[in-house]
């Protein structure tokens, strides 16, 4: 009877083993997927200074911004879009969030972006970090391009500049982001 109390131990153990390795992968997994989203969204941020040399000051100057380096949309009549993106306070790394995008109206492409959003205060950040931020269709985002920068605004705390990497897309849509933050 001692030996089947053994065996019953050792399989317990063997099953905390396994569900601890399979935990740590997925954390270890999720930890190198954010690597690499940080290491991306370091260099569309300077990328968006490279192209407009203005833009270094609005990132010194802003609460906080979120940097969604890769950003893939594409439609058929109802499109979507997706990235995920490092989200920054006070210069500092202090999560990552998911950009999801539905629209309906005429479409018709794929393309490949990237987008930042600068906070201009507490309250705009702490709303993006709330879940809270939802960039409607009457957003306006300001394509970064040289000079672009030096007129654009904040619009209820917030200022958006986009940035094509590549692919054609036509379109005449409605539609809206969403946003989901993680913190680190």
């Amino acid at each position: 009877m001692k030996s089947l109390n053994s065996a019953s131990a050792f399989s317990k153990i063997g099953l905390i083993i396994f569900c601890l390795t399979i935990t740590t992968g997925l954390v270890a997994q999720t930890s190198t997927k954010d690597k690499k989203v940080v290491a991306d969204a370091k260099a569309a941020k300077a990328d968006f200074i490279r192209t407009d040399g203005q833009m270094s000051s609005l990132f010194s100057n802003a609460y906080g911004y979120a940097v969604f380096p890769n950003v893939g949309k594409g439609a058929i009549g109802i499109g979507g879009a997706a990235g995920n993106g490092a989200v920054y306070e006070g210069g500092k790394l202090i999560g990552m969030a998911k950009l999801t995008q539905i629209s309906i109206g005429f479409q018709w492409g794929g393309q490949a972006y990237r987008e930042v959003i600068l906070f201009e205060n507490k309250e705009a950040m702490d709303r993006f970090k709330a879940d809270k931020v939802e960039l409607s269709a009457q957003a306006s985002a300001v394509a970064a391009t040289a000079g672009a920068s030096a007129n654009a605004k904040y619009s209820d705390g917030v200022m958006i500049f986009t940035q094509t990497k590549g692919g054609l897309m036509y379109e005449a849509s409605v539609g809206g982001q969403k946003f989901n933050f993680r913190s680190l």
